[in-house]
Protein backbone atom coordinates (compact mmCIF):
# COMPACT_ATOMS: atom_id res chain seq x y z
CA UNK A 1 0.00 0.00 0.00
CA UNK A 2 1.33 3.34 -1.05
CA UNK A 3 1.31 5.96 1.86
CA UNK A 4 1.66 9.31 1.56
CA UNK A 5 3.81 12.26 3.58
CA UNK A 6 4.58 15.34 3.34
CA UNK A 7 8.00 17.63 4.04
CA UNK A 8 7.07 21.14 5.97
CA UNK A 9 9.47 23.46 5.93
CA UNK A 10 11.28 22.01 2.86
CA UNK A 11 12.33 24.99 1.60
CA UNK A 12 14.87 25.43 5.01
CA UNK A 13 18.44 24.02 4.71
CA UNK A 14 17.49 20.65 5.99
CA UNK A 15 14.24 20.46 4.77
CA UNK A 16 16.19 21.18 1.09
CA UNK A 17 18.98 18.66 1.84
CA UNK A 18 16.14 16.02 3.02
CA UNK A 19 13.92 16.83 0.27
CA UNK A 20 16.67 16.02 -2.58
CA UNK A 21 17.99 12.54 -1.38
CA UNK A 22 14.29 11.30 -0.45
CA UNK A 23 13.77 12.14 -4.51
CA UNK A 24 17.26 10.53 -5.02
CA UNK A 25 15.98 7.41 -3.49
CA UNK A 26 12.70 7.22 -5.41
CA UNK A 27 10.35 8.43 -2.55
CA UNK A 28 7.79 10.63 -3.37
CA UNK A 29 6.77 13.24 -0.24
CA UNK A 30 4.51 16.06 -0.75
CA UNK A 31 6.55 19.50 -0.27
CA UNK A 32 5.01 22.07 1.93
CA UNK A 33 5.78 25.32 3.52
CA UNK A 34 4.28 28.34 3.50
CA UNK A 35 7.10 29.90 1.38
CA UNK A 36 4.93 29.98 -2.17
CA UNK A 37 7.63 30.71 -4.44
CA UNK A 38 10.09 28.99 -3.00
CA UNK A 39 8.25 25.48 -1.95
CA UNK A 40 6.94 25.39 -5.98
CA UNK A 41 10.28 26.19 -7.51
CA UNK A 42 11.94 22.84 -5.32
CA UNK A 43 8.76 20.97 -6.23
CA UNK A 44 9.40 21.70 -10.00
CA UNK A 45 13.15 20.93 -9.50
CA UNK A 46 12.50 17.29 -7.74
CA UNK A 47 9.29 16.85 -10.26
CA UNK A 48 7.37 16.08 -6.72
CA UNK A 49 3.97 17.59 -5.38
CA UNK A 50 3.84 20.78 -3.34
CA UNK A 51 1.66 22.39 -1.12
CA UNK A 52 1.59 25.93 0.64
CA UNK A 53 -0.41 26.48 4.10
CA UNK A 54 0.34 28.27 7.37
CA UNK A 55 0.35 26.74 10.72
CA UNK A 56 -1.79 29.63 12.49
CA UNK A 57 -5.24 28.72 11.08
CA UNK A 58 -6.20 25.49 12.08
CA UNK A 59 -8.83 24.86 9.22
CA UNK A 60 -5.72 25.83 6.41
CA UNK A 61 -3.45 23.12 8.19
CA UNK A 62 -6.35 20.85 8.52
CA UNK A 63 -6.65 20.95 4.59
CA UNK A 64 -3.18 21.32 3.85
CA UNK A 65 -2.58 17.97 5.90
CA UNK A 66 -5.55 15.86 3.86
CA UNK A 67 -4.77 12.84 2.94
CA UNK A 68 -1.21 12.74 4.57
CA UNK A 69 -0.02 9.63 6.23
CA UNK A 70 3.03 11.45 7.82
CA UNK A 71 4.37 14.65 8.48
CA UNK A 72 8.20 15.41 8.32
CA UNK A 73 8.02 18.64 10.47
CA UNK A 74 11.22 20.54 9.11
CA UNK A 75 10.20 24.40 10.26
CA UNK A 76 11.69 26.01 13.03
CA UNK A 77 12.18 27.48 15.63
CA UNK A 78 9.67 24.42 16.77
CA UNK A 79 9.40 26.16 19.74
CA UNK A 80 7.13 28.29 17.75
CA UNK A 81 5.82 25.99 15.44
CA UNK A 82 5.95 22.70 16.70
CA UNK A 83 2.51 22.81 18.85
CA UNK A 84 0.23 23.75 15.54
CA UNK A 85 1.71 21.03 13.82
CA UNK A 86 0.98 18.73 16.50
CA UNK A 87 -2.91 20.00 16.34
CA UNK A 88 -3.18 19.17 13.01
CA UNK A 89 -2.09 16.27 12.78
CA UNK A 90 -4.10 14.82 15.99
CA UNK A 91 -6.98 16.59 14.21
CA UNK A 92 -6.52 14.86 10.93
CA UNK A 93 -4.87 11.61 12.01
CA UNK A 94 -1.30 12.23 10.77
CA UNK A 95 2.25 10.66 12.12
CA UNK A 96 4.23 13.68 13.63
CA UNK A 97 8.19 13.49 13.11
CA UNK A 98 10.14 16.27 13.75
CA UNK A 99 14.35 17.21 13.88
CA UNK A 100 14.47 19.03 16.68
CA UNK A 101 16.46 19.52 19.69
CA UNK A 102 14.60 21.86 21.92
CA UNK A 103 13.65 20.58 25.30
CA UNK A 104 10.38 22.12 25.52
CA UNK A 105 8.87 20.88 22.45
CA UNK A 106 10.28 17.71 23.83
CA UNK A 107 8.35 18.03 26.98
CA UNK A 108 5.50 19.10 25.26
CA UNK A 109 5.59 15.66 23.27
CA UNK A 110 5.80 13.52 25.92
CA UNK A 111 3.06 15.43 28.38
CA UNK A 112 0.50 13.22 29.57
CA UNK A 113 -2.45 14.89 28.07
CA UNK A 114 -0.58 14.92 24.14
CA UNK A 115 0.66 11.72 24.63
CA UNK A 116 -2.63 10.11 25.39
CA UNK A 117 -4.28 12.27 22.66
CA UNK A 118 -1.62 10.86 19.96
CA UNK A 119 -3.15 7.04 21.43
CA UNK A 120 -6.99 8.11 20.81
CA UNK A 121 -6.10 9.66 17.61
CA UNK A 122 -3.75 6.46 16.59
CA UNK A 123 -0.92 8.42 15.61
CA UNK A 124 2.41 8.17 16.42
CA UNK A 125 4.32 11.63 17.54
CA UNK A 126 7.97 11.65 18.09
CA UNK A 127 10.38 14.33 18.06
CA UNK A 128 14.51 14.60 17.13
CA UNK A 129 14.13 11.95 14.36
CA UNK A 130 17.98 13.76 13.04
CA UNK A 131 21.11 14.57 15.09
CA UNK A 132 18.92 16.22 17.49
CA UNK A 133 18.31 13.67 19.25
CA UNK A 134 19.02 10.08 17.37
CA UNK A 135 22.65 9.55 18.32
CA UNK A 136 22.69 10.94 22.29
CA UNK A 137 19.25 8.73 22.44
CA UNK A 138 20.57 5.70 20.93
CA UNK A 139 23.93 5.77 23.33
CA UNK A 140 21.17 6.38 26.45
CA UNK A 141 19.65 3.42 25.39
CA UNK A 142 22.12 1.23 25.02
CA UNK A 143 23.43 2.40 28.20
CA UNK A 144 20.18 1.60 30.17
CA UNK A 145 20.56 -2.00 28.79
CA UNK A 146 23.91 -2.39 29.60
CA UNK A 147 23.41 -1.15 33.18
CA UNK A 148 20.01 -1.29 34.47
CA UNK A 149 20.78 0.23 37.86
CA UNK A 150 22.00 3.06 36.06
CA UNK A 151 20.84 6.21 38.01
CA UNK A 152 23.23 9.07 36.21
CA UNK A 153 23.67 9.99 32.70
CA UNK A 154 26.00 11.62 30.93
CA UNK A 155 25.82 12.43 26.94
CA UNK A 156 27.38 14.98 24.67
CA UNK A 157 29.11 14.78 21.27
CA UNK A 158 32.13 16.25 19.52
CA UNK A 159 31.85 17.42 16.05
CA UNK A 160 33.69 20.41 13.47
CA UNK A 161 30.47 20.96 11.73
CA UNK A 162 29.04 24.01 10.22
CA UNK A 163 25.58 25.53 11.66
CA UNK A 164 22.47 26.34 9.30
CA UNK A 165 19.98 29.45 9.98
CA UNK A 166 17.32 27.45 12.13
CA UNK A 167 20.17 26.09 14.28
CA UNK A 168 21.62 29.29 14.39
CA UNK A 169 18.34 30.88 15.81
CA UNK A 170 17.22 28.47 18.05
CA UNK A 171 21.17 29.29 19.88
CA UNK A 172 19.98 32.70 20.05
CA UNK A 173 17.05 31.79 21.86
CA UNK A 174 18.81 29.69 24.03
CA UNK A 175 21.17 32.84 24.94
CA UNK A 176 18.35 34.05 26.23
CA UNK A 177 17.66 31.12 29.27
CA UNK A 178 20.73 28.85 30.35
CA UNK A 179 21.67 25.96 30.51
CA UNK A 180 19.96 22.55 32.00
CA UNK A 181 19.94 19.17 33.28
CA UNK A 182 17.57 16.83 35.16
CA UNK A 183 18.02 16.02 38.59
CA UNK A 184 16.23 13.11 40.32
CA UNK A 185 13.66 13.30 37.55
CA UNK A 186 12.89 17.39 37.40
CA UNK A 187 14.49 19.69 34.51
CA UNK A 188 16.52 22.24 36.54
CA UNK A 189 18.26 25.48 34.88
CA UNK A 190 22.06 26.67 35.92
CA UNK A 191 23.95 29.41 33.87
CA UNK A 192 25.48 28.33 30.97
CA UNK A 193 29.84 27.62 31.05
CA UNK A 194 29.54 27.34 35.28
CA UNK A 195 30.09 23.36 34.51
CA UNK A 196 32.94 21.88 33.17
CA UNK A 197 35.02 18.53 33.34
CA UNK A 198 37.38 16.67 31.06
CA UNK A 199 36.14 13.96 28.59
CA UNK A 200 36.96 12.23 25.75
CA UNK A 201 34.46 12.06 23.49
CA UNK A 202 36.17 9.72 20.93
CA UNK A 203 39.15 11.73 19.54
CA UNK A 204 41.20 12.60 22.85
CA UNK A 205 40.41 14.59 25.90
CA UNK A 206 38.92 17.25 25.49
CA UNK A 207 37.48 20.43 28.38
CA UNK A 208 33.93 20.15 28.12
CA UNK A 209 30.67 22.22 28.90
CA UNK A 210 27.54 21.36 30.07
CA UNK A 211 24.91 22.59 27.37
CA UNK A 212 20.89 22.06 27.36
CA UNK A 213 20.93 19.22 25.20
CA UNK A 214 17.33 17.57 24.10
CA UNK A 215 18.76 14.38 26.21
CA UNK A 216 17.91 16.36 29.25
CA UNK A 217 14.18 15.30 28.35
CA UNK A 218 14.19 12.89 25.71
CA UNK A 219 17.03 10.17 27.94
CA UNK A 220 14.66 10.48 30.73
CA UNK A 221 11.46 9.05 28.46
CA UNK A 222 13.95 6.63 26.89
CA UNK A 223 15.56 4.94 29.74
CA UNK A 224 13.99 6.11 33.18
CA UNK A 225 17.30 7.52 34.98
CA UNK A 226 16.26 10.60 37.03
CA UNK A 227 19.91 12.37 36.36
CA UNK A 228 21.08 13.39 33.29
CA UNK A 229 23.40 16.31 31.76
CA UNK A 230 24.90 16.98 28.41
CA UNK A 231 27.91 18.00 27.18
CA UNK A 232 30.09 19.20 24.29
CA UNK A 233 33.89 20.42 23.97
CA UNK A 234 34.53 24.13 24.81
CA UNK A 235 38.06 25.76 25.53
CA UNK A 236 38.10 27.35 28.81
CA UNK A 237 38.14 30.85 26.78
CA UNK A 238 35.18 30.27 25.35
CA UNK A 239 33.25 29.03 28.52
CA UNK A 240 35.31 32.52 30.50
CA UNK A 241 32.98 34.23 27.40
CA UNK A 242 29.76 32.49 28.15
CA UNK A 243 29.65 32.92 31.82
CA UNK A 244 30.25 36.79 30.81
CA UNK A 245 27.20 36.88 28.64
CA UNK A 246 24.81 35.30 31.62
CA UNK A 247 25.52 39.19 33.04
CA UNK A 248 23.04 40.45 29.72
CA UNK A 249 20.64 37.73 30.10
CA UNK A 250 17.53 40.07 30.23
CA UNK A 251 19.11 42.25 27.41
CA UNK A 252 19.54 39.32 24.89
CA UNK A 253 16.46 37.74 26.19
CA UNK A 254 14.45 41.32 24.87
CA UNK A 255 11.73 41.18 22.07
CA UNK A 256 13.88 43.38 20.29
CA UNK A 257 17.40 42.05 20.94
CA UNK A 258 16.00 38.58 19.63
CA UNK A 259 14.45 40.49 16.58
CA UNK A 260 17.57 41.77 15.60
CA UNK A 261 19.62 38.73 15.84
CA UNK A 262 16.96 36.61 13.98
CA UNK A 263 17.13 38.98 11.24
CA UNK A 264 20.89 39.45 10.90
CA UNK A 265 20.14 35.44 11.19
CA UNK A 266 18.52 35.46 7.95
CA UNK A 267 20.82 37.34 6.12
CA UNK A 268 24.73 36.32 7.31
CA UNK A 269 23.73 32.60 7.61
CA UNK A 270 23.70 29.62 5.15
CA UNK A 271 24.56 26.46 6.25
CA UNK A 272 27.71 24.17 6.07
CA UNK A 273 28.64 23.71 2.68
CA UNK A 274 28.94 19.87 1.12
CA UNK A 275 32.72 19.46 1.45
CA UNK A 276 32.48 20.78 4.85
CA UNK A 277 29.81 18.28 5.69
CA UNK A 278 32.11 15.66 4.40
CA UNK A 279 34.92 16.25 6.49
CA UNK A 280 33.67 16.57 9.65
CA UNK A 281 32.47 13.61 11.18
CA UNK A 282 30.64 13.43 14.53
CA UNK A 283 31.97 11.56 17.46
CA UNK A 284 29.32 10.63 20.27
CA UNK A 285 29.74 9.55 23.68
CA UNK A 286 27.78 8.45 26.83
CA UNK A 287 28.83 7.28 30.33
CA UNK A 288 26.46 5.64 32.98
CA UNK A 289 27.05 4.57 36.69
CA UNK A 290 24.96 3.32 39.45
CA UNK A 291 25.25 3.79 42.96
CA UNK A 292 27.77 0.70 43.39
CA UNK A 293 30.28 2.81 41.28
CA UNK A 294 29.62 0.66 38.76
CA UNK A 295 30.42 2.50 35.73
CA UNK A 296 30.12 1.84 31.17
CA UNK A 297 31.19 4.06 28.68
CA UNK A 298 29.62 4.13 25.19
CA UNK A 299 30.74 5.90 22.24
CA UNK A 300 30.53 6.04 18.39
CA UNK A 301 31.66 7.66 15.52
CA UNK A 302 28.71 9.06 13.16
CA UNK A 303 28.18 11.13 9.90
CA UNK A 304 27.94 14.62 10.04
CA UNK A 305 25.43 16.68 12.54
CA UNK A 306 23.50 17.44 9.17
CA UNK A 307 23.93 14.44 6.77
CA UNK A 308 22.96 12.11 9.96
CA UNK A 309 19.60 14.45 10.23
CA UNK A 310 19.34 13.73 6.51
CA UNK A 311 19.88 9.88 6.44
CA UNK A 312 18.06 9.84 10.47
CA UNK A 313 14.74 11.51 9.04
CA UNK A 314 14.24 9.51 5.90
CA UNK A 315 15.25 6.50 8.00
CA UNK A 316 12.44 7.21 10.85
CA UNK A 317 9.95 7.71 8.05
CA UNK A 318 10.37 5.18 5.75
CA UNK A 319 10.39 2.44 9.15
CA UNK A 320 7.12 4.34 10.26
CA UNK A 321 5.34 4.23 7.05
CA UNK A 322 5.94 0.60 6.60
CA UNK A 323 5.67 -1.13 10.20
CA UNK A 324 2.84 -1.27 12.62
CA UNK A 325 3.77 0.81 15.76
CA UNK A 326 1.57 1.40 18.54
CA UNK A 327 0.15 4.79 18.92
CA UNK A 328 1.38 7.58 21.38
CA UNK A 329 4.64 9.66 21.76
CA UNK A 330 7.71 8.18 21.54
CA UNK A 331 11.91 8.90 21.58
CA UNK A 332 13.74 7.91 18.40
CA UNK A 333 15.64 4.72 20.31
CA UNK A 334 11.83 4.03 22.25
CA UNK A 335 10.89 3.78 18.36
CA UNK A 336 13.12 1.61 17.19
CA UNK A 337 15.95 1.03 19.80
CA UNK A 338 19.05 1.92 20.27
CA UNK A 339 20.72 -0.20 16.63
CA UNK A 340 18.91 2.43 14.99
CA UNK A 341 21.95 4.50 14.92
CA UNK A 342 24.33 1.69 13.98
CA UNK A 343 21.84 1.04 10.92
CA UNK A 344 22.50 4.45 9.09
CA UNK A 345 24.78 5.16 6.74
CA UNK A 346 28.69 6.36 7.57
CA UNK A 347 28.02 5.04 11.54
CA UNK A 348 30.27 2.61 13.00
CA UNK A 349 29.79 0.37 15.95
CA UNK A 350 28.85 1.03 19.52
CA UNK A 351 32.23 0.91 21.60
CA UNK A 352 31.98 -0.20 24.41
CA UNK A 353 34.51 -0.06 27.77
Amino acid sequence: MNRTWMIYGANGYTGNLIAELAAKRGLTPILAGRNKEKIQALAKKLQLESRVFPLEQLDQLTAGLSGVDLVLHCAGPFSKTSSLMIEGCLKVGTHYLDITGEINVFEHVHSNEVAERAIRANIVLCSGVGFDVIPTDCVALKLKQLLPSATHLSLGFDSDSGISRGTFKTMIQGLASGSAQRQDGVITEFPLGTKSRIIDFGRGSKTAVAIPWGDVSTAFYSTGIPNINTWIPMSPTKMHATRVLNKFKPVIASSIIQRFLQKWVDTKVSGPSLSSRQNSPAFIWGEAHNPKGEKITVRIKTANVYTLTIYGALEVVTRLLNQSVPSGSYTPSSLFGPELIESLPESEAFQIS
